[in-house]
């Protein structure tokens, strides 16, 4: 039954209000229940009813975090908002109010039913979020273009619309254009649409629609293409080795270094950034990585066994120099990506061995307790049937050493469990550190690989450069040199610090790589290896309060047993 707020002033929602609304409704519901506890545990309020209350603004409900029915209309409400975290919320209520925008929606991804019937919205959208929607009441609103109705063809779940009372409603061909656009739906303004009538709309706006299908059809190919590339980007940076395979690198050293592009029109110096980097695409790199490979293989190089990484050290004299570099990162690319996939293996096969164990252990300690069950009621019957008080109380000592044996035992389970999977948690952290410890240092010299490169490049610039202006000085340059590299060009100073300056910002990008790079697994490592014990304390923790309490209750049953109770 819907309540009349007494008050007109506008109100905005406080714990009062409610807990109020929750003990009122628990007159029919199990909320009430809760209510009447001290302290009202918001968190397992499944339905909550708040209309008629002159509600102004939404707020206090991130205490509601398993609420799956709000019911809010009837009241002043001017803005969605307040319901980020009822993520779980199915049926939403919100007609009545006087909201002007659909906002505020984008964490309710289990939402079905919605109504915002009898509001001021103008315009459907933002509810893209909303992907498990079934229902959705607009009637009464200010809606007016049709391309509103277009905009509901993404929810493919979408069986009711109510869209009476709105503008766009006393269009000559709104019936036929709302059943032509959105053929899954059922119910439209609270009617079931007549297959007869479907098959007309699709009919009458059949080429409209094939083209809407094939431009709906490339915005899909290219979101999923977008979403392809953001899933394998991240599955590069899980593996700390996102954007170093290809020429990203490099270039990225290039982006801030003005003098060095100021440098690059020098005559030789092109020649120069070819000997350290070709510019390539990713997949270009790889290819050239497995060439560079089967060119060891084939030349019989002297490449260490022992090293897991020597299969990526693909530069033999014979290799183009203009592709060393990128090579280098290419290198780092596959071996991060190939050590994560082992990273994980070692993982999958931890998490495998901890939950075979604790279910093996779990299954001892039920039979136990079921062993034990069969016995705690046939005990309590044979109490509750003696009739002699001195064979009572031996009956009740014998059980209650039956009780603490069980708890012993429960125990003893527990500590056997404790000890096999810190073993195995100890086993499992001296192999992932040993697998970070091997791909670092290797990363590591990889990188050294690049700095080299880089000096090299700096000697040979710097070479150039001390040419070109003893060229300058002698008046025996040929071509001419724009404006701003020949400012670099007054004497020996000023062109050894512009190719330093070149020099260091180069140095500091591949650091900052390296660095960066290093962090991240060490710090993924650590929090690792922190969390599966800090798991496997609260584990314990769990497990031993669980067997307290069931002792607890069974010691419980026998101790309520009183002499009175069997004793004539």
């Amino acid at each position: 039954m819907n309540r009349i707020c007494n008050s007109l002033e506008p109100r905005v929602m406080d714990d009062p209000m409610l807990k109020l609304a929750v003990g009122e409704q628990g007159l029919q519901e199990e909320a009430g229940q809760l209510a009447k506890q001290e302290g009202v545990l918001f968190k397992d309020v499944l339905s909550l009813q708040l209309d008629f209350q002159n509600i102004l603004r939404i707020d206090s409900l991130w205490q509601f975090e398993n609420l799956r029915k709000l019911q809010l209309d009837n009241n002043v409400i001017e803005r969605i908002e307040g319901l980020d975290k009822l993520t779980h919320l199915v049926w939403l209520d919100l007609s009545f109010n006087h909201i002007e925008t659909i906002e505020g929606l984008d964490t309710l991804v289990n939402l079905e039913d919605l109504s915002l019937f009898n509001n001021r919205i103008s315009k459907i959208d933002s509810l893209d979020a909303l992907v498990k929607l079934q229902v959705l009441s607009l009637g009464n609103n200010f809606i007016g273009n049709m391309m509103n109705i277009i905009y509901l063809r993404r929810f493919k779940d979408l069986r009711a619309l109510s869209l009476s009372g709105n503008p766009v409603a006393k269009a000559e061909d709104y019936k036929m254009f709302v059943c032509a656009y959105l053929p899954d739906l059922v119910y439209l303004d609270f009617r079931r649409i007549d297959d007869h009538v479907a098959t007309l709309a699709e009919a009458k706006h059949q080429y409209s629609i094939y083209e809407l299908k094939h431009r709906e059809s490339l915005i899909q190919a290219r979101l999923e293409e977008e979403q392809a590339q953001r899933e394998e980007l991240e599955h590069h940076k899980a593996a700390f080795v996102e954007h170093l395979n290809g020429s990203f690198l490099f270039d990225s050293m290039y982006a801030e270094d003005a003098e060095g592009g100021k440098l690059a029109s020098l005559y030789g110096v092109g020649e120069l950034l070819e000997v350290q980097v070709r510019d390539l695409r990713p997949s270009e790199g790889k290819s050239l990585a497995r060439e560079k490979q089967q060119q060891n293989q084939e030349l019989n190089l002297d490449l260490s066994a022992s090293s897991p990484w020597s299969s990526y050290l693909c530069n033999p004299p014979s290799a183009a120099p203009e592709d060393k570099f990128v090579i280098i990162c290419v290198n780092i690319f596959e071996y991060g990506l190939k050590e994560h996939a082992k990273w994980k293996a070692e993982l999958d096969t931890f998490n495998e061995c901890v939950h075979e164990a604790i279910q093996e252990n779990q299954e001892q300690g039920r039979e136990k307790i079921a062993k034990f069950e069969e016995k705690h009621w046939l005990c309590l019957s044979a109490i509750r049937e003696e009739s002699e008080l001195t064979k009572v109380e031996m009956k009740i000592v014998e059980h209650s050493e039956d009780i603490t044996e069980l708890s012993s035992e429960l125990t003893t389970l527990e500590m056997q469990l404790v000890e096999q999977l810190e073993e195995t948690i100890n086993l499992f952290e001296r192999n992932i550190i040993d697998l970070v410890g091997l791909f670092t240092e290797n990363v590591q010299s990889l990188m050294a690989q690049c700095r080299d490169l880089e000096n090299h490049h700096y000697e040979k610039l710097l070479e150039i450069s001390i040419n070109t202006l003893e060229k300058i000085v002698k008046g025996e340059l040929d071509e001419d040199l724009p404006d701003d590299v020949r400012v670099l060009f007054v004497d020996k100073d000023t062109i050894v610090n512009a190719v330093g300056t070149s020099h260091d910002i180069h140095l500091l990008k591949i650091d900052n790589r390296e660095d960066e790079l290093l962090t991240r697994v060490n710090s993924w490592c650590t929090q690792l290896v922190d969390k599966i014990h800090k798991d496997e304390i609260t584990r314990n923790r769990k497990r031993v309060k669980e067997i307290n309490q069931y002792v607890d209750h069974v010691q419980s049953d026998l101790d309520n047993l009183e002499c009175s109770d069997f004793i004539d």
